[in-house]
């Protein structure tokens, strides 16, 4: 089996908390389980519009899922309230584990790069006040390629920037469907189960499990020192 030189990070939820939006929906008057209920609606259009071979970006399709969600909640679904909102993304922090658990997978000599269905530009502010900024040697975004992950092509175009083939890349997310489609795409697939959260038996099993960065980072030094 080829060695890992790539490591693909997805960005929402996996390297960033979401939670802080939470309290942007409810300050327009939704519902606290709004922000769950939003985000996977987009991702279900923009997985939609993929398996349909057509392309929108995600603030595009969050967008309108947001007015939907305002419409139906007899909310005004202006486009000021709806940029209100999803103006928080450019405000968002990654996890505890992200800045240590990035540094040592980098000593292990691991390449990093980001790959997110979102815009790579909403992260560069994270990313710098993580102090990571400069560890991620490439961030990308599906907007090249106009297909979402888990489309194959997403994960072939990461590989084509790098210079590697798949089987030289792993990836790694929160998703277990971003698991499953690196997978198909000849990636390995490592789940980060920050949650505790079963995997679904339905997909291709994942070929590393941690619950976050630096555990990841352990485990497979553990494993190049066996």
């Amino acid at each position: 089996m080829a060695a890992i030189k790539v490591l693909v990070l997805d960005v929402n939820e996996t390297l960033s908390d979401l939670e802080p939006l939470r309290a942007r929906f409810t300050a327009a008057g939704l519902a606290e389980e709004s922000l769950d209920t939003w985000f996977a609606a987009t991702l279900r259009d923009g997985f939609a519009l993929t398996a349909a071979d057509s392309y929108a970006g995600f603030r595009t399709i969050g967008g309108d899922v947001l007015k939907a969600q305002l419409a139906a909640a007899g909310l005004e679904p202006s486009e000021d309230v709806v940029t209100g909102i999803l103006s928080g993304f450019t405000e968002l922090s990654t996890y505890p584990d992200v800045a240590p658990g990035l540094r040592r997978l980098r000593e292990l000599g691991i390449r990093l790069v980001t790959l997110t269905n979102g815009a790579a530009r909403m992260s560069e502010r994270m990313f710098t006040e993580a102090g990571v900024l400069d560890l991620l040697e490439y961030r990308l975004d599906v907007e090249t390629t106009g297909k979402w992950k888990p489309h194959h092509a997403a994960y072939e175009y990461a590989a084509n920037v790098c210079g590697v083939s798949p089987e030289q890349m792993a990836l790694v997310a929160v998703h277990p469907w971003d698991v499953d489609g690196a997978r198909r795409a000849g990636l390995r697939g490592w789940y980060l189960d920050r949650r505790g959260t079963p995997y679904p038996e339905a997909f291709l099993a994942p070929d590393l499990i941690a619950s976050d960065l630096v555990e990841l980072a352990t485990v497979i030094e553990e494993d190049a020192t066996r």
